[in-house]
């Protein structure tokens, strides 16, 4: 098999951050249009290029999430989150990515007078016009944030099943897992849950096993944000095999986070054979320099899926969308027919 194979393949993306996913001249541009430049390290795109290496270094997740203060600071209007939305969704067109679907936090858009509504409804609009130019279709995640309180949470999940008929998909929590709980959030997902959203949680990443019971036994989650210590626990693993819980892998973030000490390394293979379903994704295109079709050509060349093994995820995270059944099973035959 060859990278170019895996290019032409129609692909879901299904774990992909909207503030990881600028492109760096627009970084320089909004910057710029804002009068922001002092709140990035470089002011070209080689310098930025040359800096943001510099995540591949990250000691821990908290550190590496620490880098998205470059991106959240000029995602603070309304202009601007639809354009890079569009952008996001424009780049993963060009790449045959067929389904997407981008999460973020509300609320860190609205440092500046947004008002969590008016936030949404830039992150659709954008979306919505790439949808329209390219056919990518979209489902919106919003993610409530661990280390925020319970009401913050709540509020987000409100507005995320406002937005429901309009492309919100499903509900969230992310940020760093020590110290943080899942099960602190459990009003905003009691809401969500009974207002017919998915549910997904940033769980097993940074911490153990407890974090996925958590996010599945607490909070009802339907798929797991990661997930790469399940296998330290032998009878969990057996439930979420047994019960096709699917996990979002996301390798290259994995690695820049020191969750894994390497590709090579990366339970991603063992999951696959244990029988988890998992999809392959990019987590954040930006900061880990990277692709949906980059992602899987390391799940193939470094960390050990074969090349049946790799057709059969490309498949699967169709079938792990959260889309109504209708919609996703025409997805699931197209890719199929064009993946073999």
């Amino acid at each position: 098999m060859i990278r170019d194979t895996i290019a032409s393949w129609p692909k879901a993306e299904l774990h992909s951050h909207l503030d990881g996913a600028m492109r760096l001249e627009t970084m320089l541009e909004l910057a710029q249009n804002q009068g922001k430049m002092s709140l990035l390290p470089a002011d070209s795109v080689e310098g930025l290029t040359e800096v943001l290496m510099n995540v591949d270094t990250s000691e821990s997740l908290v550190e590496y999430l620490s880098w998205f203060k470059y991106t959240l600071g000029l995602m603070q209007d309304e202009v601007s989150l639809r354009r890079v939305s569009f952008e996001m969704a424009e780049d993963f067109a060009r790449e045959n990515v067929r389904y997407l679907e981008v999460r973020f936090g509300p609320i860190l858009h609205t440092e500046e007078g947004l008002s969590l509504e008016q936030v949404m409804d830039a992150v659709i609009a954008g979306l919505t016009d790439a949808e329209e130019a390219y056919g990518i279709q979209f489902g919106v995640i919003v993610c409530a944030l661990r280390d925020r309180y319970v009401d913050a949470s709540v509020r987000q999940a409100q507005v995320a099943v406002s937005r429901r008929r309009q492309g919100v998909v499903a509900f969230d929590l992310a940020g760093g897992e020590a110290g943080n709980p899942a099960k602190q959030h459990l009003a905003a997902f009691y809401h969500a849950r009974n207002h017919l959203l998915g549910l997904t949680v940033h769980a097993g990443e940074s911490w153990g096993p407890d974090s996925i019971r958590q996010a599945l036994f607490y909070c009802g989650a339907h798929r797991i944000g990661h997930g790469i210590t399940l296998l330290d626990d032998p009878d969990l693993l057996d439930y979420v095999t047994a019960h096709r819980i699917p996990l979002e892998i996301c390798p290259t973030s994995n690695v820049q986070t020191h969750v894994v000490g390497g590709y090579e390394t990366h339970p991603l293979a063992a999951l696959v054979r244990a029988g988890v379903p998992v999809s392959i994704n990019t987590d954040s295109r930006l900061f880990s320099h990277t692709t949906t079709t980059d992602e899987l050509w390391l799940a193939h060349t470094r960390c050990g899926l074969t090349e049946q093994e790799l057709r059969q995820v490309a498949i699967g995270a169709f079938e792990q969308a959260f889309l109504p059944w209708d919609r996703k099973q025409d997805l699931v035959s197209m890719a199929k027919e064009a993946i073999g």
